[in-house]
């Protein structure tokens, strides 16, 4: 595994699966879990989304229970082409380096076939804090190394026994950096900026921007194009004139929300819901982002608070409804839920 600087030059659902729309020809969007944060809950998933392209699946982000629920929608692990991770906090990560280590070695449709490659944040360019690990904060390729060195028991035990192989032959990292002439740094998260190219292949291309995350550097927004259909993933992101622009003519636009009032209520220290409004994007300004950005169809995720006994399915639809209503956004807004399966519908983008 190597950083390397950008830019850088590929299943029907399970029976319990809501569905947004029909499949038919063109990308099928899949989100694997909705859950905004990382305390885990009974009912949503850790944040993951799976876009399948001509039969290869692109995850995005690996919160708590990807694995499963990647298999739960009734995704081949063979067909897994890439990862790409908007940021390294915890609940966007937790489940990475799962896919390998589960799939060292498996046989046939139980594992992978080739390496797939990963794109992740690069370094931050800071000091780590965290006891016993000085020197600087990972990123996503010092971070596999890493993990695999903290998990080298079991597949060294398998190897031992010939049923099994190295975890990290299984993977080829990347370290998405900012493009150098963005001026972005730790002190200067998101400056305004275009799209920068990740990844291109046949299928997609894949490209990114910075956004706001608080101290969280580099945290990023993603677009896949295709031949049929656009979206783009926020990642965890304040309001931010670079996902408008990323977002340009989106066919589908999966944007985090969250709910003030409902976060209040959960009996949250003030500082802490302080921080929260200040890092995320609160459900009622996405009908304004997706009106100026032209996008087709918003499907709301990483959804804080994710319990249902807090904030109920059928009030996150209002909160959606009167957002849209209020910036005259005459597009599609839809309440992600895991497992849901939406079939992308080409409208004014195509791959670009």
């Amino acid at each position: 595994m190597a950083a390397i600087a950008v830019p850088l030059l590929g299943a029907a659902p399970a029976a319990a699966a809501a569905t947004a729309r029909s499949s038919g020809p063109g990308p099928s969007l899949t989100l694997l879990g909705t859950n905004g944060g990382p305390p885990p809950l009974a009912d949503r998933y850790g944040i993951s989304s799976a876009l399948v392209v001509n039969g290869r699946t692109y995850v995005v982000d690996c919160g708590r229970g990807a694995v499963t629920q990647y298999m739960r929608a009734g995704l081949s692990l063979p067909s897994l082409a890439g990862i790409f991770l908007t940021h390294l906090h915890a609940d966007h990560i937790v489940d990475y380096y799962a896919f390998p280590l589960l799939s060292a070695g498996a046989p046939g449709a139980q594992g992978f076939q080739n390496p797939v490659d990963v794109y992740g944040p690069g370094p931050a360019g800071i000091a780590s804090t965290v006891s016993g690990t000085p020197g600087p904060t990972p990123g996503t390729v010092e971070m596999t190394r890493l993990a695999g060195q903290a998990y080298a028991a079991s597949p060294t035990f398998f190897m031992t026994e010939r049923a099994g192989i190295d975890p990290a032959t299984l993977l080829k990292v990347h370290d998405v950096v900012p493009p150098s002439g963005a001026g972005a740094s730790a002190a200067n998260t998101a400056p305004a900026m275009a799209p920068f190219t990740v990844m291109e292949n046949e299928d997609v291309k894949v490209t990114a921007v910075l956004v706001p995350h608080g101290a969280v550097f580099p945290a990023y927004a993603y677009r896949f194009d295709t031949d049929h259909g656009s979206v783009v993933f926020s990642g965890d992101t304040a309001l931010t004139p670079n996902i408008v622009t990323l977002a340009r003519d989106a066919d589908v636009l999966v944007h985090e929300a969250i709910y003030p009032d409902g976060l209040a209520s959960l009996g949250l220290p003030q500082a802490l819901l302080d921080h929260i409004r200040t890092v995320h994007t609160d459900v009622a300004d996405l009908g304004r982002i997706a009106a100026e950005a032209g996008a087709g169809t918003v499907v709301a995720s990483h959804l804080g608070p994710g319990q249902r006994d807090v904030v109920s399915d059928a009030k996150w639809r209002r909160l959606l409804h009167d957002s849209a209503r209020r910036a005259d956004f005459g597009g599609s807004m839809v309440l992600g839920t895991d497992l849901m399966r939406h079939a992308v519908r080409p409208g004014r983008s195509q791959r670009r």
